[in-house]
C-alpha cells in the first residue's frame, strides 16, 4: 500500500491521475471535538488494480502540500467520484477553497438508479462489485501515527471497490438516459454555500414553535452569537449550548449571571466567563431591536392551507411514479413540499427538471383536477380527465 508523504510524490501521482477519465476519492477526518473537520487521510484510485493506481495521501505528513491534489480537482477533464460527498467536500471547500469538478456521487447515482434510498457504500460493493468491506476499521483515531494495516486496507477500500460501482452506475445511467438528472443534482453540492453557515442566518436552522418576532430576535442574536464563537474557537456548537438550551434561554431572557445560574439546560461552563457574557449581550441586543429590524415570520408558511386529501393523493401519485421509474421517492420530494403542492406552492424543485418530467407535471394536474388516479392490477396508473 502507497502511502504518499511528501509534495514532490503527491505531484507525481496526481500528474498520472490526469490522464485518466475519472479518479475515485473518499476522505477520513474527526470532528468530534471540533467545529471544523481536520483531514487526516485522503484516498484516491485511478481506473486499472495495479498497486500504484490506489494510494493514501497523508496531510499530516510534516511539509506536504495538498496543492497538487487541489490542481486535479480544478481538472475538468477528470471526473471526481465521490460516495455520499458532501461531508468530503466540506473539508475542501473550508480549508482551501476547492470544490472537486466535474463532481459525481455515487450515493445520488444509486437513487436515480433503483437503490434506494441513501443506499449505503457497503450495499453498492455488495449488489455490484459482489465484494465485502470490512468496517472494523471506520471509528478508529485517524489523526494517530502510524496508521495500522488493518486502516489502511479499510481506507484503500472504500476507493478502489468505488470504481466498479461508478463504472456500472454511470453505464446504467447511460443507458437509461439519466446522467442529466445526477448532473442537476450536483449543482447543490458543487455550491459553496451549501458548506459555510453564515452566523447571521444560522437561527433559520433553529426549530421553534413560537413566531413572535420579539422572541425570535432572541433566537437569532443567540444563534449568531453561538456560530460565531464556535467558529472563531473551532468547537463544535453544542460544546457552546444546545437548540434546546437555546430555546429556553430566548423564552426566560436572562438578565445576569445569577438568571443563567437557574437554566435547567444551559451547560455548566455557559454560565459564566466568555460564553455568559455573550448570551447576556446577544439578549440586550435583541430586546433594543426597533420593531422594523425584528425577524419576518414566514407569512406564507403560516397561511399555508393544506388540502389533506390532496397531499393523500400527491404521496400516492409520487409514490407510483417512483416504484415505476425506479428512483428513490425522497429523491423526487420530500414530504413538506407535497404539503406545499397540496397548499397552492408552485416554486418547488419537485415541479422542475428532471422531476418535473417525471413527477411535478402530473402533481400539477392532479391539482387541477386534469388527471385521476387509477388502479391497474398491482400499479396506480393517471388517467386524463
Amino acid at each position: 500500500m502507497q502511502v504518499i508523504t511528501t509534495t514532490d510524490a503527491l505531484a507525481e501521482y496526481c500528474a498520472k491521475a490526469a490522464t485518466v477519465p475519472y479518479v475515485t476519492v473518499d476522505t477520513e477526518f474527526l470532528r468530534e471535538r471540533t467545529y471544523f473537520a481536520k483531514l487526516c487521510l485522503v484516498q484516491v484510485a485511478m481506473p486499472g488494480n495495479t498497486d500504484e493506481n490506489a494510494v493514501l495521501i497523508d496531510p499530516l505528513a510534516e511539509g506536504i502540500s495538498l496543492e497538487p491534489l487541489y490542481d486535479l480537482f480544478r481538472n475538468e477533464a477528470v471526473v471526481k467520484v465521490f460516495h455520499a460527498a458532501r461531508q468530503d467536500l466540506e473539508i475542501f471547500c473550508v480549508d482551501a477553497d476547492v470544490i472537486p469538478s466535474p463532481l459525481f456521487d455515487t450515493q445520488v447515482a444509486a437513487m436515480v438508479c433503483g437503490f434506494g434510498e441513501q443506499a449505503g457504500y457497503e450495499t453498492l460493493v455488495r449488489k455490484i462489485a459482489k465484494a465485502e468491506v470490512d468496517k472494523s476499521s471506520r471509528f478508529t483515531d485517524w489523526s494517530r501515527r502510524p496508521l495500522s494495516q488493518a486502516q489502511m486496507k479499510y481506507a484503500l477500500a472504500d476507493v478502489t471497490h468505488l470504481r466498479v460501482v461508478y463504472e456500472y452506475l454511470a453505464a446504467e445511467l447511460e443507458k437509461s438516459g439519466r446522467a442529466r438528472w445526477v448532473a442537476e443534482e450536483m449543482a447543490v453540492l458543487n455550491d459553496p454555500d451549501t458548506y459555510l453557515v453564515d452566523p447571521e442566518k444560522a437561527w433559520m436552522r433553529i426549530k421553534t414553535r413560537t413566531t413572535s418576532p420579539k422572541f425570535l430576535a432572541i433566537v437569532r442574536e443567540l444563534a449568531k452569537f453561538r456560530e460565531t464563537y464556535a467558529q472563531d474557537r473551532d468547537v463544535p456548537r453544542s460544546r457552546v449550548f444546545k437548540d434546546d438550551a437555546l430555546i429556553e434561554l430566548a423564552s426566560t431572557k436572562p438578565q445576569n449571571e445569577q438568571d443563567l445560574g437557574r437554566s435547567r439546560l444551559l451547560l455548566r461552563e455557559a454560565r459564566r466567563g466568555d460564553i455568559a457574557e455573550g448570551i447576556l449581550a446577544a439578549i440586550q441586543t435583541a430586546q433594543a431591536l426597533p420593531q422594523e429590524e425584528l425577524p419576518k415570520p414566514d407569512k406564507q408558511r403560516q397561511q399555508m392551507q393544506v388540502n389533506p386529501a390532496l397531499a393523500d393523493l400527491l404521496r400516492v401519485l409520487l409514490k407510483a411514479k417512483a416504484e415505476g421509474e425506479g428512483v428513490a421517492q425522497k429523491l423526487i420530494a420530500t414530504s413538506a413540499e407535497l404539503d406545499m403542492i397540496a397548499s397552492g406552492q408552485r416554486k418547488l424543485p419537485s415541479l422542475s427538471g428532471w422531476r418535473g418530467e417525471v413527477f411535478g407535471t402530473d402533481a400539477l394536474l392532479l391539482c387541477e383536477g386534469k388527471v385521476a388516479l387509477m388502479a391497474k392490477g398491482n400499479d396506480v396508473v393517471t388517467i386524463r380527465l
